[in-house]
């Protein structure tokens, strides 16, 4: 019984693949378009999480400074590293000693001269805190509690730059969605239109299949295929559009990283989600052939 079902299906995949191969053209163009189509929405989601990576420990892991007092001794630095040791919405901290702050400092371009003339050291002991939430909420809420410990004399967070973030990643994903939300119906559309040709087109065929005794499910199994398969090939050509566009633009930004000396890579999709485009793309070609279908088919009867 199974052996005879797969021997059917692969009958039908085989017979449908042969099917777009007969006509290259008209198939290639709705890849191509199905491709492009689903390219948009895809090209923004990648850059928004190359966007997100460059942005470094800022958004995936805040970093707040903590300033000590002037007068800050060893065992208050010792109470602030058990404090932060305890606190869970901390993954990491380093502690910053005053001299190694202003060494740092007299490395910096055009400030060698200013710091070589002070007359004593003006920086407070710092640590550098990472944290778990990157939320603005929460931030905001754990710089307030640490701004109270008694050995701090202040705490610096850009909370305003890690909302203006949030904010622009927030509106990248409702972009995002609308573009896939809307792509995704004109892909249907399309598929729906090429499908109900294809019904038109073998009615006789369609008809004399009823005759003999052809049930609706083998009949619209071919139709069911195609859409599939071309879904599936229009995901593998929007996969290659975005990895020709993401090394494309890393060529280009190979002039940038060397003026401003640092690591800037785009990176192409995930396995996760390379697989979660194909699946979709395929998806999608199969509901418009399965509405093409079931809008049409009960409308071919034998005479």
């Amino acid at each position: 019984m199974i052996r005879a079902w797969l021997t059917q299906h692969g009958f039908v995949f085989f017979l449908t693949l042969k099917r777009l191969i007969s006509t290259p053209v008209t198939s290639l163009l709705s890849v191509v378009v199905m491709g492009i189509a689903l390219s948009l929405p895809t090209g923004i989601y990648v850059l928004m999480e190359n966007l997100q990576s460059i942005s470094g420990q800022s958004i995936n892991s805040p970093q707040m400074s903590l300033f000590l007092k002037s007068d800050a001794k060893k065992e208050d630095i010792d109470k602030i590293k058990q404090r932060l040791e305890e606190n869970s919405q901390v993954v990491d901290f380093q502690f910053v000693p005053k001299d190694v702050a202003l060494h740092q400092l007299q490395q910096s371009n055009g400030l060698t001269d200013i710091t070589t003339h002070l007359v004593r050291n003006p920086l407070p002991d710092a640590f550098i805190v990472h944290t778990l939430e990157n939320t603005p909420e929460a931030l905001d809420q754990l710089q307030t509690v640490m701004q109270k410990w008694s050995e701090i004399e202040y705490v610096q967070f850009d909370s305003a730059w890690v909302e203006r973030m949030s904010a622009l990643l927030k509106l990248g994903r409702f972009v995002v969605l609308m573009l896939a939300t809307l792509l995704s119906i004109a892909i249907i559309a399309i598929m729906f239109n090429t499908i109900r040709l294809q019904i038109l087109t073998k009615r006789d065929e369609i008809e004399i299949s009823k005759l003999i005794g052809a049930t609706d499910s083998f009949i619209r199994r071919p139709f069911l295929y195609f859409g599939a398969i071309q879904g599936l090939v229009g995901g593998v050509a929007a996969w290659a559009i975005i990895a020709f566009g993401i090394e494309t633009m890393n060529k280009e930004l190979i002039e940038l990283v060397k003026l401003y000396s640092f690591d800037l890579s785009l990176k192409h999709l995930s396995l996760e989600d390379s697989i979660s485009l194909l699946l979709f793309s395929a998806w999608l070609g199969w509901l418009g052939a399965r509405l093409s279908v079931a809008s049409h088919l009960w409308q071919i009867e034998p005479n």
